[in-house]
């Protein structure tokens, strides 16, 4: 049984349990007792699901500063409601601990609202029509990226369509000259039209990269979607395209960026984000911002794209632990063993039912990623290694209990995390809480991938791998909630509601006997992505001392009807005790 089974357990039942606060009147005109400290901010008459086990729901809550100083009934409360109280009338609504965004990628999130948005759109030629009005608006030579599209989710593709994905002859009819570049929803995959594969000298004869593919036609032409490490040939291109601005330029186009994602994220009530993965000099940049006190939200940051002999090297002076009101956390490395599900990238036990020819992509060997392991656990850093397909979550399985006997560990103490974890074998299902592995899941990523998924894997590998999350609840795992965004909206209401309900776009619920209760969907999103980040002292409950980290919502997430959970709204979000966002203002 995992060391967190017990802790998880029983907060659930606690929750379960606690009431959902009284009916205390507003003690709006008591003033402080003389012995309490007043407190700087008071939020008092609703439902307060706090999460931690030994106190269930309450009514208010006091903070001081950025912690939290009390909570329990509004009367308890009204003692230190003082002069200068700001005092926050709840009116019934529902409050919790801010939402922690266990997977995402912050500078990507902020990069997605400054160029075009493919998300939404229906079919290719919604998408040939947005590049060409980009293309009116851009200079001659000007790049134009997009990201979001989803060839599975269209109502249509065109006939000669090769692997299910468009060629890209009339990208080139409206751009012939400026360079495109538009990413798959996933970051699997992306595709370019001859303007942007003329200037990284990519033609017919340019070989597929490791883990990665050049998809052609029948008679060998290059289509323009590049497959998973196949991007990488584009990246010297587009690197010389925005090496035109100056570092003054970057810098502002990139503080931007952090603007426009903490915006998103306070408005789905999003106060601490996991980011899968920055550079080194990322971080520098971060720590700029943190010590200017410009990061508006929490950021717990894995490194990323660094060797194993610069890590071995650098890692002791990037380690950053909480301290005080901290908002940036360094302690983790991000790996990646392979692709993603819909750009037949990630790494199957089994061919893929609709492409039989490959059974997925490595993107990052084994062994390179095993020495990684290592390092980590000579310079007390964590592990979390993305993996889709069901070989690729037995492979880093297999080489994180490799590396810990290597390294004489116990691994169930290191919090090690698997990224995604969405196709795992039943046999290696036990493992997770059997080896303290952390399942870091996306909900959404099952019900917005659904009605697809059958088609990549066939109807009973989909049913027998496919997000098993009663199952590594039931053996013992931590699991966790996300939303890959970009590659999704930042919506926790949304992943909540795929969480407990499994439902699809469609209607369809996704393998429901999987669903998880109220209590451990909200669970997933506050305590359990805070003990994945080693930070359960300090947040994922309401709990005295710990950070005034808080959501309020118009609606109660473990009593409102199902079907209207998608409904719910964030009207406000507080961050180290300050009001950072309001609805409606």
């Amino acid at each position: 049984m995992s060391r967190f089974t017990h802790t998880i357990s029983a907060s659930i039942v606690a929750v379960m349990l606690a009431g959902c606060g009284g009916g205390s009147e507003p003690a709006s005109e008591i003033v402080s007792a003389p012995d309490v400290t007043p407190a700087d901010l008071v939020l008092r008459g609703g439902t307060v699901a706090t999460v931690d086990p030994a106190i269930g729901n309450v009514e208010a809550i006091a903070i001081n500063g950025y912690q939290i100083t009390s909570v329990g009934t509004n009367d308890e409360i009204a003692v230190y409601v003082g002069p200068d109280t700001e005092v926050i009338e709840l009116d019934g609504r529902f409050a919790m601990p801010g939402f922690i965004e266990g997977h995402g990628h912050y500078m990507g999130l902020g990069r997605a609202k400054q160029i075009l948005d493919l998300s939404g759109v229906s079919n290719w030629d919604e998408i040939v029509t947005m590049v060409a009005g980009a293309v009116d608006k851009a200079q001659p030579g000007e790049w134009i990226f997009g990201r979001g599209w989803h060839q599975d989710k269209w109502d249509s593709v065109p006939e000669d369509a090769v692997d299910g994905v468009p060629r890209n002859d009339s990208l080139n009819a409206v751009s012939p000259n400026n360079p495109v570049a538009l990413g798959h929803a996933s970051g699997h995959a992306a595709f370019y039209n001859d303007a942007a594969l003329a200037a990284a000298a990519i033609d017919d004869d340019t070989l597929d990269p490791p883990g990665g593919t050049i998809v052609r036609t029948p008679d060998g032409r290059a289509t323009g979607l590049m497959r998973e490490t196949a991007q990488r040939l584009l990246s010297e291109a587009i690197g010389i395209y925005e090496g035109r601005l100056t570092p003054e330029e970057m810098e502002q186009i990139d503080r931007e960026r952090v603007m426009l994602a903490a915006d998103e994220a306070l408005m789905h009530g999003v106060t601490s984000f996991q980011d899968a993965g920055t550079t080194l000099e990322g971080i520098e940049f971060l720590k700029q911002l943190e010590e200017e006190g410009n990061l508006p939200v929490r950021l717990y940051v894995m490194v990323r794209r660094a060797s194993n002999e610069v890590m071995d090297e650098v890692l002791p002076q990037y380690l950053m632990l909480p301290e005080g009101n901290d908002f940036l956390t360094v302690r983790s490395i991000k790996r990646q063993i392979d692709g993603a599900l819909g750009a037949h990238g990630a790494w199957l036990l089994e061919p893929y039912e609709d492409l039989t020819e490959t059974d997925g992509l490595v993107l990052e060997t084994v062994e390179d990623i095993e020495r990684t392991a290592e390092i980590a656990v000579k310079h007390g850093f964590q592990v979390n290694t993305h993996a889709i397909g069901d070989r690729g979550v037995r492979e880093v399985l297999d080489l994180y209990e490799r590396a810990w006997e290597t390294m004489g560990v116990e691994g169930n103490d290191l919090r090690w995390r698997i990224e995604h974890s969405q196709h795992i074998d039943p046999v290696d299902v036990p493992r997770f809480g059997a080896l303290g592995v952390v399942a870091s899941v996306q909900a959404i990523h099952g019900t917005s991938d659904g009605p697809w998924i059958p088609s990549r894997l066939g109807d009973e590998r989909a049913e027998a791998t496919s997000q098993p999350w009663r199952d590594l609840f039931n053996t013992g795992a931590l699991v966790t909630n996300g939303t890959d965004v970009p590659v999704e909206p930042i919506d926790p209401i949304a992943s909540y509601y795929a969480s407990v309900s499994r439902r699809m776009v469609n209607g369809e619920r996704f393998y429901p006997e999987h669903a998880m209760t109220r209590e451990e969907a909200l669970q997933t999103y506050t305590l359990n992505n805070a003990i994945a980040a080693f930070e359960e002292d300090i947040k994922g409950t309401l709990t005295p001392g710990k950070y005034a980290d808080i959501v309020v919502l118009d609606q109660d997430l473990l009593t409102v009807e199902e079907d209207r959970l998608p409904n719910t709204n964030v009207d406000i979000t507080i961050v180290g005790g300050e009001v950072k966002y309001r609805r409606g203002m």
